[in-house]
């Protein structure tokens, strides 16, 4: 298919599901936004799945990109069981990357899918183009073991008041974090057709047990990361510490970084209109 012709959904809450079969793992997937050129995979954060995506981040970039989310191995409409390794969720994602008969993409990584990310590269470094890192840390981090407990404490808040958890784990509880949540939540409502099953507690539990062996891990030699970065966060990143993003910047040669002011783990979600052109500007250069 041509790049002109591309994908027939307008936006991603019109885009369907797919699924492709590789190494026993039936993938499911999305894509959006003209074929030709590198496409943009994005890899996905903890206990997300494909309708977790913000329409506002994916839409204006699948104007000039061809555009891939999918739920890695266990995850959503992905069957198969839930690694407790990053290492491994990242062989799968490179499984699934070269099943659509890709040899090179540019990454957006979120949250964990920033982890899975820098061990894709670790261990298949020339698959990736470019990445773009957000809300993530590396592996030896200083404080990424302690994800699992920052969780279970929100989504128990979450719960007294009848709020999606994502409203506490992504945002600050201040007013400006409070409307950013809402208006978050309520865009990934818009796709109303064909919506993925929710995440198994099993799956949440592996992918918790996966991050907190990261964070426990032997830190992360990322000099071996070459790839043009780009990173961002909000300030206050209860999850996974702000601090970690100027780790990222300061051990990744070259690369960028944008930090967003009041704002928590999903800054780049409260601030898309300006984290949004950045983004599709790096892509481009």
């Amino acid at each position: 298919m041509s790049a002109a012709e591309g994908s027939a959904a307008a936006s991603y809450a019109d885009a369907p599901t797919h699924s492709i079969t590789a190494g026993g793992v039936t993938y499911a997937y999305r894509e959006l936004g003209p074929r030709g050129g590198v496409p943009v995979v994005f890899f996905l954060h903890l206990a997300g799945n494909l309708d977790n995506w913000d329409p506002r981040v994916i839409d204006p970039i699948a104007k000039e990109h061809h555009v891939i989310t999918f739920n890695n191995r266990g995850v959503g409409a992905t069957n198969g069981k839930v690694p407790d390794s990053i290492e491994a969720m990242a062989d799968d994602a490179a499984t699934f990357i070269r099943a659509l008969g890709l040899s090179t993409v540019d990454i957006f990584a979120f949250s964990l899918g920033g982890m899975v990310a820098q061990a894709l590269i670790g261990k298949h470094p020339d698959l990736v183009r470019k990445l773009i890192l957000a809300g993530t840390g590396p592996r030896g981090g200083k404080g990424m073991d302690k994800v699992a407990r920052v969780t279970y404490f929100d989504i128990l808040r979450a719960t007294v008041v009848g709020a999606d958890p994502k409203e506490f784990l992504f945002f600050n509880r201040n007013t400006a974090g409070k409307l950013a949540a809402k208006a978050f939540i309520a865009r990934l409502q818009e796709s109303t057709d064909g919506r993925d099953r929710p995440v198994r507690i099993q799956a949440f539990q592996a992918q918790l047990k996966a991050i907190r062996n990261w964070g426990r891990g032997a830190p992360a030699d990322l000099s071996a990361i070459s790839q043009p970065t780009l990173i961002a966060n909000g300030d206050n990143d209860r999850m996974v510490p702000s601090v970690l993003s100027g780790d990222l910047h300061r051990r990744i040669a070259g690369s960028e970084l944008v930090i967003y002011p009041d704002s928590g783990h999903g800054g780049i979600f409260q601030f898309h209109r300006q984290f949004v052109p950045l983004a599709i500007e790096f892509l481009q250069r």
